[in-house]
């Protein structure tokens, strides 16, 4: 069984939202990879604080980023601590 980044679902979402808060993608895009990627083999924590970005992603408009960037990097928080 493999553990590079790639085969963990919490490295994933850690890069792609790492992506999208460096402005390497917007917030469809974002919101496409949290969708593709699921929560498999997240904690309860990280799932809840993934499925509240997903859902506040839905909620925003193009290009809208203030609160989500908020969100986003406690949603990063919870993935890198494992709660």
């Amino acid at each position: 069984m493999s553990t590079s980044p790639e085969s963990r679902t919490d490295d994933r979402l850690i890069a792609l939202i790492s992506r999208w808060l460096g402005r390497h993608m917007g917030n469809a895009e974002l919101a496409r990879g949290i969708a593709e990627n699921g929560s498999d083999g997240l904690a309860p924590g990280q799932a809840e604080a993934v499925r509240e970005l997903a859902g506040r992603l839905g909620r925003a408009e193009p290009g809208e980023r203030g609160e989500l960037e908020m969100i986003a990097r406690e949603t990063l928080e919870a993935l890198a601590l494992g709660e």
